[in-house]
């Protein structure tokens, strides 16, 4: 039901995304790519948000590579200028779907979109809520205490990529710095919302579906 587009970032350039409408009354939702692309899952995901009642931009971080090879997509994320797809990238796709939309947008992401997603919390003033899935980024680049909207994070107790340790630091941060959220953890396996994965587990990826549409629900 979506459809690709070109947004405009900050700096005057510009990025693709596949955008799916629900209508200019709605709030709008970024959806933040795993490692391996803007990939048909991905904006599977966007359509679904579509489809609930939220206009959905997923931007293209990797400008059209997608794969299916773990060695391949963790060198393109390795590849990734984080702080350019933050502060250019979801930026530019916040402000589009503010000027598309009832004026209030929410973040998510999944694996590398989830670090991004709390990068994003933290860098990107548009943002105005922010729901992250597995994923953290370095301290040093975003600082989770310094979050300043309503943040809602979850995540996998079976992941040694975005391990329960990295998630029970996660949890101080937000403490310390008295941000308004919730943290969610699954007996799970890393990605388990996604569908196509070997780790997809349907009980969780349906509870943390529900669990994410009531908080945008009441923040949104």
């Amino acid at each position: 039901m979506g459809r690709m587009i070109t947004f405009v970032r900050p700096d005057g350039g510009s990025t693709n995304g596949w955008l799916a409408e629900a209508g200019g009354d709605r709030p709008g939702v970024i959806v933040l790519q795993e490692w391996w692309g803007l990939n048909d899952q991905i904006c599977g995901v966007a359509d679904r948000f579509a489809r609930n009642g939220y206009n959905a931009l997923a931007p293209d971080l990797y400008e059209g590579r997608v794969t299916g090879d773990a060695n391949e997509a963790s060198h393109m994320m390795e590849g990734l200028d984080f702080p350019g797809a933050t502060h250019q990238d979801i930026k530019g796709a916040a402000r589009h779907l503010k000027s598309i939309t009832n004026g209030r947008v929410a973040v998510t992401g999944f694996c590398m979109g989830g670090a991004l997603t709390i990068a994003a919390g933290v860098h990107v003033a548009e943002c105005d809520v922010a729901v992250a899935f597995y994923g953290i980024p370095p301290k040093e680049f975003a600082d989770a205490s310094a979050i300043r909207i309503p943040f809602q994070g979850h995540f996998a107790n079976i992941d040694d990529w975005c391990t329960p340790e990295a998630v029970d630091s996660l949890a101080k941060d937000l403490e310390a710095g008295g941000v308004a959220g919730e943290l969610h953890r699954y007996d799970a396996q890393h990605a388990f919302f996604n569908e196509v994965s070997d780790a997809y587990d349907v009980a969780s990826a349906r509870t943390s579906w529900t669990r994410m549409m009531e908080f945008l629900s009441a923040e949104l």
